[in-house]
């Protein structure tokens, strides 16, 4: 019989280590992190020949809006400007975020990439990806 040895503290070591490494590798790359200072609502939904993502991201002007597909990486990034720059208004209280954002969503493999396509209406962003077609079996005879 062989003693086992228990660290009951070995997950939060684990969890330490994996935390320190993360900040370290963040903070070697910051240059080449996109920051975003709000985060839009974003809905994803798949039907039979594509999917969709619903953002809602009022008050953001449609041509300030950068969409792009890499590696099967969809990032989304935009910018919603304040509108009160007088200095005379005074607010109590300011909830509707302002600034950059940025998301990014890691799509299947099955999707049509060069199909892509977007609008926005009424703040409501809605970009469709559609899925290729899907690749039959054939039967291969023998000469």
């Amino acid at each position: 019989m062989s003693i086992a040895l228990q660290n009951p503290w070995r997950l939060f070591d684990q969890l330490q280590y994996d935390m320190n490494r993360a900040y370290t590798h963040k903070a070697k790359n910051e240059d080449n992190v996109a920051h975003s200072d709000w985060t839009p609502a974003v809905d994803i939904k798949e039907e039979d020949n594509q999917y969709l993502l619903i953002a809602d991201i009022p008050g953001v002007n449609a041509n300030e809006i950068d969409i792009q597909m890499d590696s099967n990486i969809l990032s989304i990034k935009g910018e919603r400007n304040s509108e009160f720059k007088n200095e005379r208004n005074s607010y109590n209280r300011v909830e509707r975020k302002h600034g950059v954002f940025y998301r990014r969503f890691t799509m299947p493999d099955d999707i049509n990439a060069e199909g892509i396509n977007a609008k926005c209406d009424n703040g409501v962003l809605i970009v469709s990806i559609p899925k290729q077609e899907a690749i039959k079996p054939r039967k291969i005879t023998i000469d």
